[in-house]
């Protein structure tokens, strides 16, 4: 009996010290159900709240969508980035759950799926909440740079790139070895086959400058060497129509200025002698019969020897036959030339002098070949005489010589016509001429002439199109101005055209297209080997 009661005692202390270790604890096994289904009203309340993405759990422990459980799942990827995927539901080393992949988001972020797995993981620990926290800050700002760039509406992806720079793309988004998303290139802002891209920092660095096209008034001046020359219009030959002796000289050297009508030597001439006595006979003759014919024929004989109309007055009047003809000087001038002697005998045609005026003169300059296309007749230019450099004469191109003269000097000759009135261009002098080219013409199209890459084979200038995007582009010149010249092909107006700094944009350029050769040459090696089609990938 005695022992009954000890093992009753016994009984009754274990049950005690039981109850007591449950109230302890604060776990009692009948509360357990209630204890659960408080943490399921809170699990619920917290996923109907507004804006809190929750996914319930199935019982496989994986994360489903509420109402997406008929979702085809494509894969199970790293929830921490890492270029792991798994075919069935797996746990990283962490133990945190590989996010699964449907196939209906195949396209959208990794990020945003871990940020949603992530956010409904309740249960991990503190140290899966802190990695949680910055895996959370990572997706949104995923999704703040994606908004942005879709705030314009749907931009059309072309492909993926490789992050770091690398000579690989993909159609779908990708992963490199590294974790990195390759980045999406957009049909507006993909490059030209023809367009070189450079880095901000290399464009600063290197102090590239741009600068609108516009409409501009293109004058230059066009420079040329000339002499002062007669006018040679002005120029006039003294000469016989018959022979004779020159018995006297009034002019007796060369620079002797003489005006129109003065007497320039003394000439006898057994022809104008016969001349003069036939007008005589016919002069009695029309006393008798009233006639004027024979008058008329003799004077006109006298003309034709070039006999003065004074002397033929002077042999009407005085009815006499002189001897000898002072003759005058046909135009006043300058005597430039003298071949005449006195006592000497000349005959019919004999060059005795050459008289030329001064008050009017020419000034030819010769002209580069590679200018002589933009002066004209009419172009304004300025005449500075070496011996007087601080007096200007202004003139106009009366007439650009139809030949070359000087083949040595690949110049053609400009005549400018001025005015001399006080004697002080001589002929001779140097003069220094200034071409006003385009002075008068309308505004065109112009850019820089610093813009201009003229390689020999063609002429480029190099389109700024922004971001550090530049074009090169081949252009038809015109005619040339002060720092610019005419644009006739190949740019419009408002573009930006680079102005500085032009030769390393277009070391660039040739580097990429010398790329594209090469990758070109490999595809087509690649497709030669292996017959279908498949050449290497493609470089960027």
């Amino acid at each position: 009996m005695k022992r009954l009661n000890s093992l009753a005692l016994l009984g009754a202390g274990l049950a005690a010290g039981i109850g007591g270790s449950f109230l302890y604890s604060g776990y009692w096994p009948e509360a357990q159900p209630a204890i659960a289904a408080e943490q399921h009203d809170h699990g619920a309340a917290e996923s109907e709240a507004p804006g809190h993405d929750h996914a319930d759990h199935d019982h496989t422990g994986q994360a489903t969508q509420p109402g997406k459980s008929d979702r085809e799942i494509l894969y199970y990827r790293n929830p921490m980035g890492s270029p792991d995927t798994s075919p069935v539901p797996k746990k990283d080393s962490m133990g945190m759950d590989y996010i699964p992949v449907y196939a209906d988001e195949a396209d959208e972020k990794p990020n945003d799926a871990g940020h949603d797995h992530q956010a409904e993981d309740g249960h991990a620990g503190m140290d899966r909440d802190s990695m949680d926290h910055e895996h959370h800050d990572r997706g949104d700002q995923s999704d703040e740079s994606d908004k942005s760039s879709d705030a314009g509406g749907e931009r059309e992806i072309l492909y993926y790139r490789n992050p770091m720079g690398l000579p690989d793309t993909s159609p779908v988004p990708k992963k490199d070895s590294m974790g990195m998303d390759y980045i999406p290139v957009y049909a507006d802002e993909a490059e030209d086959g023809d367009t070189v891209k450079v880095s901000l920092d290399k464009i600063q660095r290197s102090g590239v400058k741009t600068e609108k096209v516009g409409r501009k008034a293109l004058s230059r001046q066009v420079r040329g060497v000339g002499t002062v020359e007669h006018d040679e219009s002005t120029i006039s030959v003294v000469t016989v129509r018959s022979d004779g002796y020159i018995e006297d000289l009034f002019v007796d050297r060369r620079g002797q200025h003489v005006k129109a009508g003065e007497p320039m030597f003394r000439f006898y001439s057994s022809q104008i002698q016969l001349a003069q006595v036939d007008l005589l006979v016919s002069l009695r003759s029309r006393s008798r019969t009233g006639s004027d014919r024979e008058v008329e024929g003799a004077i006109q004989k006298l003309r034709n020897l070039d006999v003065p109309q004074s002397r033929i007055d002077e042999v009407i009047e005085t009815k006499k036959n002189p001897r000898t003809l002072d003759w005058p000087a046909p135009a006043t001038g300058h005597v430039m030339s003298k071949n005449v002697l006195k006592g000497q005998f000349v005959e019919a045609g004999d060059e005795l002098f050459r008289i030329a005026n001064t008050d009017h003169v020419w000034v030819v300059a010769e002209v580069a070949e590679a200018d002589i296309g933009e002066v004209a007749v009419g172009t304004p230019a300025t005449v500075i005489l070496r011996a007087f450099p601080n007096k200007p004469h202004e003139g106009k191109v009366t007439f650009v010589y139809p030949h070359m003269t000087n083949m040595q000097t690949r110049t053609v000759p400009v005549r400018i016509e001025l005015p001399n009135p006080d004697g002080e261009m001589l002929p001779g002098m140097y003069a220094d001429v200034v071409f006003h080219v385009g002075a008068e013409a309308p505004d065109v199209v112009a850019v820089p002439d610093d813009s201009v890459i003229d390689s020999g084979a063609r002429t480029v200038v190099l389109i700024a199109k922004g971001e550090g995007r530049f074009q090169p582009r081949e252009v038809t010149l015109g005619r040339r101005g002060e720092d610019y010249v005419e644009i006739l092909k190949g740019v419009s107006e408002g573009e930006e055209v680079v102005t500085s700094a032009t030769f390393l944009i277009d070391s660039e350029s040739k580097l990429k297209a010398a790329l594209q050769a090469f990758d070109r040459d490999e595809t087509q090696e690649g497709m030669a080997k292996d017959g279908k089609g498949e050449g290497c990938p493609k470089r960027e």
